[in-house]
């Protein structure tokens, strides 16, 4: 509990309604699919998760996650976590992933998944930094073109975020109060060899400029490919004096 939100399963069909609300209010109708009341209410019946942080009664964000199976292992796949707008920057999210983790805990899974737009930095940086996941895997148009006004008519890329939730780096993440942060990176990876960068004026591009947005996605996704097929890994992304850049460096799963 923080400020008065509690995180909690949610349960009854009334909760999974205002799931379904509050999802459209995050990213409204457009083509962008909605999942459906009964979406929610498979996944909470079937091992997967449907969680609500609450202002008393009141629905203020929620994730939603599927169960998985890969290579003999069972994992969640988080596929949607929203929070109000004006709750934002409360750290509603971050109750929701913890919450998210613990229960997953409990029940023996100790991997989650699920994937982000790269070009979205303060996502970058909750997902790599302050939870302390890894991104091995990058995903060209995942969803493909939608007219939804988030995606601008953009190509929906997406990173592969792999949360381990009992490890070394996902520990020290959510342990330390800065997220693990040495001058806003993750201390083991202020070193890392390798870097994709981005521009400082990325997000004004997303308003008018989309043709210079296009390009930096371009360029981005040869250099991820380029890394990830060397057996890099995303570790974390950093401020830098001319935008931002992701932090790359070796990964081995021993």
């Amino acid at each position: 509990m923080s400020n008065g939100i509690a995180v909690r399963k949610c349960v009854a069909l009334e909760e999974f309604h205002a799931c379904v609300e509050l999802q459209r209010e995050v990213w409204g109708e457009s083509d962008l699919e909605i999942e459906p009341v009964t979406g929610f209410v498979v996944a909470a019946h079937t091992g997967g998760q449907v969680l609500g942080a609450f202002d008393g009664d009141k629905l203020v964000g929620y994730t939603l996650a599927l169960v998985g199976f890969q290579k003999g292992v069972v994992y969640l796949h988080s596929h949607h976590t929203g929070v109000r707008q004006d709750y934002r920057d409360r750290g509603v999210g971050r109750m929701l992933k913890l919450f998210q983790r613990e229960e997953a805990l409990w029940r023996g899974i100790g991997f989650i998944r699920w994937t982000f737009d790269p070009l979205e930095l303060r996502n970058a940086h909750f997902n790599l930094n302050r939870l302390g996941a890894i991104c091995r895997h990058y995903k060209p148009n995942l969803y493909g073109i939608t007219t939804s006004p988030l995606h601008r008519g953009l190509a929906t890329d997406r990173l592969l975020a792999e949360w381990q939730l009992d490890s070394p780096r996902v520990i020290a993440a959510i342990n330390d109060l800065t997220g693990g942060l040495a001058n806003g990176t993750p201390k083991e990876s202020a070193n890392a060899p390798a870097e994709i960068e981005l521009p400082g004026d990325l997000e004004r591009w997303k308003q008018s400029e989309l043709e210079q947005v296009k390009c930096v996605q371009d360029r981005i996704r040869a250099e991820f490919t380029k890394w990830f097929e060397r057996g890099y890994a995303a570790v974390g992304i950093r401020e830098t004096p001319s935008g931002a850049a992701y932090l790359l460096g070796p990964w081995s799963d021993s």
